[in-house]
Formats: C-alpha cells, sequence, structure tokens
C-alpha cells in the first residue's frame, strides 16, 4: 500500500493522523526500494535479458514492483524501449491481471506499446489479456488511437482487427476519433471500415469537434490534384490499375457477389492475371512502390469521401446546418482539392450557392487564393455563371478585385522567377476580367479601388522584383553572348591547316571544313540574336503588361539562341580538331564527340527547364481547364 493510500485509509477509519517521522520513513523505504531495484530497471531499459532473468529470480516480488516514481513496472520499461525479447520473458511470469497493472498516469502496457509502434510486443500482451484493448489511457483514448496518434500503421491495423468493433460504435467517442486520426494519418482503408460498420460516424464529431468531413478537406495530398508528379511519375500513376474498393475498403481483391465469388469464369482470370501483373511491376521496377501506393491512397480517399458525401445527401436541412458544411467547402477550396468539390455539388447541388462569412461564393475564394482547378468549374455551371460572377462581397469587392489581389506566396511559390509570377498573375485578371460583365470592372469598392486600380496598387513590389529579376538574368546571358560571338568572329578568319600562297585554306575541299565554316557561322549569327535580344530586354520599360507576352518571349528567343550558339560553336571546334588530327590520330572524333557533348548537355541540365517553363507559362494550354466534357452531372446542381 503507498503512502497516500495508508494515510486516506487510516483517516476514514477514524485513525490519529500519522506522525511526521512515519512519513519519512515511509519516503525512506520507498527509496530503498527504487535503489533496492535500480539493476532491474537498468536491464530492462537496455534490453539485457539474462540480467533482467536473474534478477527476477532472486527477487519474485519485483516483478510488479514500482521502479520509478511514475509507477513504472519492469514490463512499462521494457515495453517502452522496445525490446522484444525481455517483454516475452516477462509476460510470461505475469498474470493476465498484471498485465493491466497502470501507471500513475493511467496507462497500461499496452498503451506504452501503442506508443512504441512494436507489433510485436502488442501481440504478446494482447494474447495473454485480451482485455488490456479496451482500457483506456488518462486522455480517454484506446490503444488503437494512441498508436493511430503516432502513425504506426502495422499496429493501428493489427489493433483495429483486435478490437471488439462495438468500442467503435457512435454511442462512444472512441469511433469519431479513430476515424478522423486515420485520415490524418491517410490509413482510409481503416476509415472506410469503420463508416461501413457504423454509417453515423462519417459525420459524427470527435472530442475536439473536428468530422472526417473537414478533416478530408484540410488533405490535399489524398487527392490526385494534390500530388505534384514529374512527367514520368505522371504517365505511371495514368497507367496503373487499382482494384475496386470493397465495403472494408481492402483493394487487394475486388468486391464481388457470392455467385461471381463461385465461379468467376474468363472475365474473373481476366481481373486476377491483371492484379499479379500490377503486384509484379510493383517488385520489379524501381519507384513504381510508391506511385501505386499513391494512387491506391487516392482511391480510398476517394472513395471515403463519395461515402461521406452520400450519407449527406439523405440529411434535412436543419441537420445540414448543423454540420457547418461551409466550412469544409471553404477549406477544400482554399486547399484546391476540386475532387471534394466536384462530389460535394454531385450529391449536395446546394454546395454551388455556399457562401463564406464575407458573402464570397466558392469562386470567389478560388480566385481570390489562386485555385485555378476549382475555379474552373464555372465553365460547366452554364447560365448560372452569370449570377455567381456578378455578385460582391461585403467590402463590394467582385470577383476580378478578387483576382486584383496579391496570390498567397504558397501559389507564387510554384512559379519560378519573380517575372514568371508576375506573368501568372496577369493571366488570372485577364481570364476573371474576360467572364464578367463590363460595368464590373470599373466598379468600386468601399475602399473607392476599380479592380485595375487595386491590381496595380497589389503588384507593384512584384513587378519591381521582376524588373529585378529580368534583367540580372538577362546581364548574365549578355556576357556569354558576347563571349560567343567574339570567339566566332575570330574563328571565321582562322582556318584550320592554315592557307596556302594564294590565300586558300588548305583544307578547303574537305567536307569537314565546309562544316567547320556552316556552323561557325550559324554560332556567329545565333550568338548575335541572343546578344541583341537580350539587349533589348534590357532596355524595356517594363510595364505590367510587358510581363504577359512581350518580356517572356523576348527571353525565350534569347534563351533558345544562345542554346543553339553553344551546340554550333561546340560543333566547330570539334571539327576543327578533328581536320587538324584526323590524319595523325583516326580515333580522334569520338572523343571529341564525347567531351563537346558535355557543355552542351550541362546547359541544357540548368537552363532549359526554365524555357520549358516560359514557353508553357506563354504559350501552353493554360492554366484553366475547359474540357468539351463535363466532369459531373449539371443537372444536380
Amino acid at each position: 500500500m503507498r503512502p497516500g493510500e495508508a494515510t486516506s485509509s487510516g483517516q476514514a477509519q477514524g485513525m490519529p493522523p500519522r506522525s511526521e517521522g512515519s512519513w519519512l520513513q515511509d519516503i525512506v523505504d520507498s527509496n530503498d526500494t527504487y535503489v533496492r531495484n535500480l539493476p532491474l530497471y537498468k536491464a530492462a531499459d537496455n534490453g539485457e535479458l539474462e540480467a533482467t532473468s536473474s534478477f527476477l529470480d532472486e527477487n519474485p516480488d519485483a516483478l510488479t514492483a514500482d521502479l520509478t516514481q511514475d509507477g513504472d513496472t519492469a514490463l512499462h520499461v521494457a515495453v517502452l524501449a522496445g525490446h522484444v525479447r525481455i517483454v516475452e520473458e516477462l509476460v510470461k511470469r505475469m498474470t493476465s491481471q498484471d498485465l493491466a497493472i497502470k501507471k500513475k498516469d493511467g496507462s497500461t502496457a499496452l498503451n506504452f506499446a501503442a506508443v512504441g509502434g512494436v507489433t510485436e510486443i502488442a501481440r504478446y500482451l494482447v494474447e495473454k489479456n485480451r482485455e488490456l484493448l479496451c482500457i483506456p489511457n488518462e486522455y480517454s483514448h484506446l490503444p488503437v488511437i494512441v498508436a493511430a496518434l503516432y502513425g504506426h500503421r502495422d499496429l493501428v491495423q493489427y489493433l483495429y482487427t483486435e478490437t471488439p468493433i462495438e468500442e467503435f460504435s457512435p454511442a462512444r467517442n472512441q469511433g469519431a476519433m479513430l476515424l478522423t486520426t486515420c485520415i490524418i494519418d491517410e490509413f482510409y482503408d481503416i476509415a472506410l471500415d469503420l463508416v461501413h460498420c457504423y454509417p453515423e460516424l462519417a459525420l459524427a464529431e470527435d472530442p475536439e469537434g473536428d468530422t472526417a468531413l473537414h478533416t478530408l478537406a484540410e488533405k490535399p495530398s489524398a487527392f490526385p490534384s494534390g500530388a505534384q508528379l514529374a512527367l514520368w511519375q505522371q504517365w505511371v500513376y495514368n497507367c496503373i490499375h487499382v482494384h475496386q474498393i470493397n465495403q472494408a475498403g481492402d483493394i487487394e481483391t475486388p468486391h464481388e457477389g457470392q455467385a461471381n465469388q463461385r465461379n468467376m469464369g474468363a472475365i474473373g482470370v481476366f481481373h486476377h492475371l491483371r492484379a499479379m501483373f500490377w503486384k509484379g511491376l510493383k517488385l520489379l521496377v524501381p519507384g513504381f512502390t510508391g506511385i501505386y501506393e499513391l494512387k491506391l491512397t487516392h482511391k480510398q480517399a476517394q472513395e471515403l469521401l463519395s461515402f461521406i458525401c452520400r450519407e449527406i445527401s439523405t440529411l434535412g436541412d436543419s441537420q445540414i446546418r448543423k454540420l457547418q458544411l461551409d466550412k469544409a467547402i471553404f477549406a477544400a477550396v482554399r486547399n484546391g482539392i476540386v475532387e471534394f468539390i466536384i462530389e460535394m455539388m454531385r450529391n449536395y447541388p446546394a454546395a454551388l450557392w455556399t457562401y463564406d462569412q464575407l458573402d464570397r461564393n466558392i469562386f470567389f475564394v478560388a480566385a481570390k487564393q489562386r485555385q485555378e482547378k476549382i475555379f474552373s468549374l464555372i465553365y460547366r455551371t452554364g447560365a448560372k455563371r452569370n449570377a455567381l460572377a456578378t455578385s460582391w462581397d461585403k467590402e463590394s469587392n467582385n470577383i476580378l478585385h478578387q483576382a486584383a489581389f496579391l496570390a498567397p506566396s504558397s501559389q507564387l511559390d510554384r512559379v519560378s522567377g519573380a517575372a514568371l509570377q508576375m506573368q501568372r498573375e496577369l493571366q488570372w485578371f485577364k481570364e476573371v476580367e474576360r467572364i464578367i460583365q463590363p460595368k464590373f470592372r470599373e466598379m468600386h469598392n468601399n475602399y473607392r479601388k476599380t479592380p485595375r486600380a487595386l491590381f496595380t496598387d497589389q503588384h507593384h513590389r512584384l513587378v519591381d522584383e521582376g524588373e529585378k529579376w529580368t534583367k540580372e538574368t538577362a546581364q548574365s546571358f549578355t556576357v556569354v553572348a558576347a563571349l560567343i560571338v567574339t570567339i566566332m568572329f575570330a574563328a571565321a578568319f582562322t582556318a584550320p591547316g592554315g592557307y596556302d600562297d594564294a590565300g586558300h585554306p588548305h583544307f578547303l575541299r574537305y567536307n569537314s571544313f565546309l562544316i567547320f565554316m556552316i556552323s561557325d557561322a550559324v554560332s556567329l549569327f545565333s550568338s548575335t540574336t541572343s546578344l541583341l535580344t537580350f539587349l533589348g530586354i534590357l532596355t524595356s520599360r517594363y510595364r505590367e503588361e510587358d510581363f504577359l507576352k512581350t518580356l517572356p518571349t523576348k527571353l525565350m528567343i534569347g534563351l533558345s539562341a544562345l542554346f543553339f550558339s553553344i551546340v554550333t560553336m561546340m560543333i566547330t571546334f570539334g571539327i576543327s580538331l578533328f581536320i587538324v588530327l584526323q590524319e595523325r590520330i583516326r580515333w580522334v572524333s569520338f572523343p571529341i564527340i564525347l567531351l563537346g557533348s558535355l557543355p552542351v548537355t550541362l546547359f541544357a541540365l540548368l537552363q532549359f527547364p526554365l524555357l520549358v517553363e516560359i514557353f508553357l507559362s506563354t504559350y501552353g494550354p493554360g492554366i484553366f481547364d475547359k474540357p468539351k466534357k463535363s466532369w459531373f452531372n449539371f443537372k444536380s446542381f
């Protein structure tokens, strides 16, 4: 019995209070116990199995004794340290009731195992005492929830399958807490299984007031629109086949009826072979597994979102108002989750007319947050677009005012260089300007600002930064272009091999000499073009409109001409060496080609991505998606 327990027991029975000396003696005895059991603590913490077993053989009472002032037993220490063999030995020596001993903070050994994340340790504890699965910690969290909070995927899977499903019923807070935590950790298969077992959890609030819908709205990485993939990764992603998700959230096997399971037939065999093919690629192709898991996550998250939205469609208006759907919708808009908005509109058409506290609809917020995928949905609203695009908020800002505000830094950082960032801002302003009524272009807000005046006021610093970035870039390339002009001009009058008495080059009749002269001339002309283009950039006026087409086009011409001049310069250099050395060293062409390609390749790797980005942002398909086919059925709006 601990000192505190003894005191309360004695006072309850009317016994006289203990003396100060008695308290001191208890403290001394407690310290003596800690000191005496210190070797057990060290052995369990350091993973020394033999030392732990020997100490317990000599001191059996130490098996369940408190080794620290917080009430840690040897089992708590070994579990938290993750020593599987010691835990196994301790569990064999303890009774099932001993395993349920709690620390002073209310944590059992299984709660500690949930923190550590070692599934094998949890399995030993559960096999000895299954009641541990249902014992919460001081925060009323079951072990499976603790494991989910720490992101231990395998342990969560094991504890979830072992915990009685009744523990997650809507009548308790455990199910909603586990659901939102699994969404945060992207354990969507478990989340799907939960909502299929208890559909009410799809709309239930956890102890912190969050729902599954609100949590999904803050997870752009759970959907394809939030994935940033390279070109080859996107191609692999599109080619990967992921099986249909069944009700338990398991997509490894398709969800089929009993008749189909008994008699798969040719179609079933085909699906099985296709599954085997994709599993083989996961093992053989480097990087394939990560992309496969990404698409698997997206498919599970989409299925979970669809299930939640279907549940919402069954509710009445009063129930929907209590869910505060507007917060989830605008959170999804800010995060650019277009799949969320589309699914919500399919099942709850009134979401199109949702307004925030400033009386802004989803397209107003999409324009201000620069979420082009969501803004592009306005083209599919038909005649409703006029009403959606011609309203204004509480500050009298129309949708063009929203586009006139400076974009969030997170969106600007997606574009390289201040000049291209300014171009992207102008593209947004021009696109929004195109869809509104002409009178709204001159509309004043509460601060007496028209959209154009607000745009200029918000972007003057970005214009200055764009001018600085463009000039610095042009100056750097001007130096390179001038050097190439100088070199190639001199090379034109310095023929390899020298001249004869009549002043004609010795190798004039050689085909290689003809290639030398042509590549020299092309390099000279292209470098001169590049030099003049960059000089034109340096002398530009740098108006706002210049960043839309003029300056990017000049940059493209200058970079392309410079790259072409470097290529032809290396050809000129390589041919001249070949002409001089071909009689003496016949194999000289191969190393010349190899070495000459190195600077060209280096320049391409460093500058070609910038050239491609400028071209796509200026003359590409654009950032706004206007497909002919609708993404979803607008009759439901």
